[in-house]
């Protein structure tokens, strides 16, 4: 049987606050350590029935990043869902939230510029 490992190190700040995220896997073609700004990591629990999170972000990440990485994500959940339960109108309907919020990012972002 085949294993592969991910590696996630975390390097903490005094305030204990992520300053770098950086991650390697065992099958990726890149060699060595990748840094990340935010990471968010869901592990279902069989045996409790529920979801362990890890979700991580280094302090120079900004406000609208973590907005696009969360739509992003939720985004590729769309996609994970209707592969693997075929749920079409599960996905569609993340989809359609997905859509909105970006419409709504995007709004923030230009009344951002307009303000400056």
């Amino acid at each position: 049987m085949k294993k592969s490992k991910i590696n996630i190190e975390v390097t903490l700040d005094e305030q204990n606050v992520p300053e770098l995220i950086e991650w390697q896997a065992t099958d990726s073609p890149a060699i060595g350590f990748h840094p990340v700004k935010a990471m968010a990591l869901a592990l279902w629990d069989d045996h409790e029935k529920g979801t362990l999170k890890i979700d991580l972000w280094t302090k120079d990440m900004e406000v609208h990043e973590m907005k696009r990485f969360f739509i992003e994500t939720m985004s590729g959940m769309a996609d994970t869902i209707r592969n693997a339960t075929y749920d079409e109108i599960m996905a569609i309907e993340i989809e359609n939230l997905c859509q909105q919020l970006t419409t709504r990012l995007e709004q923030e972002l230009r009344l951002n510029e307009s303000s400056k």
